[in-house]
């Protein structure tokens, strides 16, 4: 096809914000696509995945990733298309997953480094699940907690956003690897659907129960491995009950990221020291050469019926800026996707 017919919508990063993102950090753009050169291809972006981690992407500072420029397209992960290709690694009509950026369709070099795209096949799993437990969070939950964690069978693991895209695949990871699994999520029906349908053995509502009280309930004998979503006073409460020689996976603190204030760092950390605990974080990027390996395994679970996953899809680019403060205000029930296009 000729990309010089296309028009391209951007939502590109206006401002630097201060605490939570407001509708004038965001500007909206409309470009022509451009002619491709050799070597090159054209993703038309099917979906579009909303990330806790794109808020510190917008901040200025040192980071395991360089931030989004002021007036650069936001960064984001995404499912799409090959509508056009100069490229032999790409034909017209693959489906790929990469860095597409908040945009309509995505063009540049196949071997891009920074856009990293791959195949993904849609008749192994349906595209939005490419996003979540086959995708980043995934791959995130899966390595900070084997790698990391290191769980051992009749351990008991917690993990916070227990219901987010991260947390509802580290807790099923760990009950196939024989852990007892005690989920911190906000809701009674966020806490009903990863003990009912994802199979926790209990669940603490942090917006309606004491996480203090709920941790000692659940965790008689303490607690061996905490994977950390969220950071804050929940952080503090896991590690006032931690076991001997405890391990903790440092993956987000998703309750400091719109601070306007220093983050909240953790106060009893010295729990460390009396129980010979160690805290570590994990950044998804460093295993990317291990992706296939935890893809393959969590595929056959889904195909064995013993792993769900569920998605909380927006409709429309455009509500982008709306859409990503989902996460923050804890409205999304599952991994947050935004679907710019349908598959035609």
């Amino acid at each position: 096809m000729t990309t010089s017919t296309l028009t391209n919508q951007q939502i590109r990063l206006a401002a630097r914000p201060v605490g939570m993102p407001k509708p004038t950090d965001w500007k909206f753009a409309s470009d022509p696509v451009r002619e491709l050169a050799d070597g090159e291809i054209a993703v038309k972006a099917l979906y579009l995945s909303l990330d806790p981690a794109m808020r510190g992407w917008m901040n200025e500072g040192k980071s395991y990733i360089r931030p989004v420029a002021i007036d650069e397209v936001m960064r984001a992960g995404g499912i799409g298309r090959v509508v056009a290709s100069k490229s032999p690694k790409f034909a017209v009509g693959d489906y790929v997953s990469g860095t597409i950026g908040v945009q309509q369709y995505w063009v540049g070099a196949a071997e891009d480094k920074a856009g990293a795209f791959y195949k993904v096949d849609p008749k192994m799993a349906p595209l939005p699940k490419y996003l979540n437990a086959l995708g980043m969070p995934g791959m995130t939950a899966y390595f900070g907690l084997l790698d990391v964690g290191q769980p051992k069978p009749g351990e008991t693991v917690v993990v916070s956003g227990a219901a987010g895209a991260v947390g509802q695949t580290v807790g099923q990871i760990a009950k196939h690897k024989g852990c007892r699994v005690v989920g911190i999520a906000g809701g009674k029906d966020k806490c009903d659907f990863v003990v009912n349908e994802l199979g926790f053995d209990a669940c603490i509502d942090y917006k309606n129960e004491s996480v203090r009280e709920g941790l000692k309930t659940h965790c008689p004998k303490g607690v061996d491995i905490y994977f950390d979503n969220v950071g804050g006073e929940i952080l503090d409460h896991v590690l006032a009950k931690l076991a001997m020689k405890a391990r903790i996976i440092i993956c987000g603190a998703i309750s400091q990221y719109n601070n306007t204030t220093p983050v909240q760092g953790p106060a009893n950390y010295l729990s460390l020291l009396v129980n010979r605990a160690r805290m570590e974080g994990i950044v998804v990027f460093d295993y990317a050469d291990r992706y296939h390996l935890a893809a393959a395994e969590m595929a056959k679970w889904m195909k064995e019926g013993t792993f769900k996953t569920r998605e909380d899809i927006v409709q429309g680019l455009e509500k982008f800026p709306e859409t990503l403060l989902m996460l923050f205000e804890g409205k999304n029930f599952g991994k947050l996707i935004l679907q710019v296009a349908n598959d035609d």
